[in-house]
């Protein structure tokens, strides 16, 4: 997993509420266990025609948003099913940062084992996020996990807080696997003192 320090990225406004995971990425096309792949389906419904042409008017069909890294959403986000494909999803676009006032717990924890940083704050913050990403691509916002703050293209500080095993994982690039590889040494010690103790198991 790529480590997550600073981004400094487009934003991309999406105030929609309640966008749950079907709508991040629609059932029939979790027919994989790979990681990668998803993100050319992300939001698929709300981004394509029937014929597969895009919707001109979703947001991330727009020319200022197609790079966007960082995504500004309404309350709610991530409920519904607990599938992880759709994190997998969004971090196969190229998004790396979620900021919404709320979002489901299991999508929620889902993100940082993706490498995503999901950024929960008042609604007066959120939208001061969300009019700065509404000026395009011109706009570009700078996400400071280590200092926990989010700034504006105007400027504008906005502190967050963020769980510190967490956000050490993040800045170490660490999922769960990495998390268990970092005791690697003990493991080790212990089964070759479980195997010389237990030599018939």
């Amino acid at each position: 997993m790529d480590k997550f320090t600073t981004l400094t990225g487009i934003a991309a406004p999406m105030p929609l509420v309640n966008i749950d995971t079907d709508m991040i990425i629609p059932k029939v096309f979790l027919k994989s266990i790979q990681r990668s792949g998803f993100g050319k389906n992300l939001f698929d419904e709300m981004r394509y025609n029937r014929d597969g042409t895009e919707i001109e008017d979703f947001v991330l069909n727009k020319p200022q948003y197609r790079s966007t890294e960082i995504l500004i959403a309404g309350d709610n986000f991530g409920c519904g099913s607990s599938r992880e494909h759709a994190p997998w999803a969004i971090a196969d676009f190229g998004i790396k940062c979620v900021v919404s006032t709320s979002f489901a717990d299991i999508f929620f924890n889902n993100c940082f084992k993706n490498g995503i940083l999901p950024v929960v704050l008042p609604q007066e913050q959120v939208d001061i996020l969300m009019a700065d990403a509404e000026k395009g691509e011109n706009a570009r916002m700078t996400v400071d996990l280590a200092a926990q703050e989010i700034t504006t293209s105007d400027g504008e500080v906005i502190k967050f807080d963020v769980d510190p095993h967490r956000k050490h994982c993040l800045l170490e690039g660490l999922d769960d696997i990495g998390q268990t590889m970092q005791k690697k040494a003990s493991i080790d010690a212990f089964e070759a003192q479980a195997s010389a103790a237990r030599p018939w198991v």
